[in-house]
């Protein structure tokens, strides 16, 4: 699953990395350490320029909303709902089979935040003396501190209820590929914590290593046996996992100071 992800890297710095080949400078984001859904987010996408001559897809980068309202869609409404889409039934569900075959994207992040209910916690919880558990967010990064690639889809919906050519008639909006959690150990692991990815939560976001960013973006990929073999995770060690303050538990609260490493969690012990 991812709920909530931190993505600080300048549009400029993602323009070099990610080779891209027209974005618009006015069209700026500030540094989000807490991005939540329905926010705009930044996106890396390949698809012909409109009103352009050529029919060349462009590499670009443009800020999207992220939860995914679907072509098809009377209304944006449940767009939070669908933040994440599913690996294994890409190629089967209504809302994502036709983005999976020709709208793929990749979403940069510094690394997504997960939660894990302490001991202590559980404990009460199972005894029936708290209701709602505190849980422990961790930071999941590239433990050599490159970008988090996120795998992604996007998709255009018509505001069915504005004119032509009014500027908010169109969404362009995105969700985050997820697959099974990483069994395997740690690249870089708390002292006292989760030894695998797969300790903190059963799922999490796909990441793209560099080798598959070209193949993911283009838009001639469309054959099901590449897009089944672009969705295989990536190898095992490379991602580091640590404590992080509960203040990121709140939305409201947005600043680099949440991706301090704690010495250890602050709800308790959780392994």
């Amino acid at each position: 699953m991812c709920g909530r992800y931190a993505a600080s890297r300048r549009p400029e710095d993602l323009v070099g990395l990610f080779g891209v080949e027209k974005w618009e400078p006015e069209e700026t984001l500030a540094p989000d350490w807490n991005v939540a859904p329905t926010k705009e987010v930044w996106a890396v996408l390949e698809r012909p320029l409109k009103d352009a001559d050529s029919r060349r897809p462009v590499r670009q980068l443009r800020a999207l909303k992220w939860g995914l309202v679907p072509s098809w869609s009377k209304s944006p409404e449940g767009a939070a709902r669908m933040i994440n889409a599913r690996a294994e039934t890409l190629d089967e569900k209504p809302s994502f089979k036709r983005a999976f075959s020709a709208r793929r994207c990749i979403l940069p992040a510094d690394g997504y935040y997960e939660w894990v209910t302490g001991a202590g916690e559980r404990d009460l919880e199972v005894e029936g003396k708290k209701k709602r558990p505190r849980k422990q967010p961790y930071f999941v990064t590239p433990a050599d501190g490159s970008v988090f690639a996120m795998a992604g889809l996007y998709e255009f919906w018509r505001d069915g209820t504005l004119p032509d050519g009014d500027p908010l008639a169109w969404w362009v909006t995105c969700s985050v590929i997820t697959t099974e959690a990483e069994t395997g150990p740690l690249g870089v692991a708390p002292a006292d914590g989760p030894h695998s990815l797969a300790d903190i939560h059963p799922r999490m976001p796909l990441m793209l290593t560099e080798d598959r960013w070209d193949a993911w973006l283009d838009p001639a990929t469309t054959r099901p046996e590449e897009l089944r073999g672009l969705l295989a995770p990536p190898p095992e060690g490379l991602m580091r996992a640590y404590p992080v303050a509960t203040a990121v538990s709140n939305v409201r609260n947005n600043g680099p100071e949440l991706l301090t490493e704690l010495e250890g969690p602050e709800v308790g012990t959780l392994f």
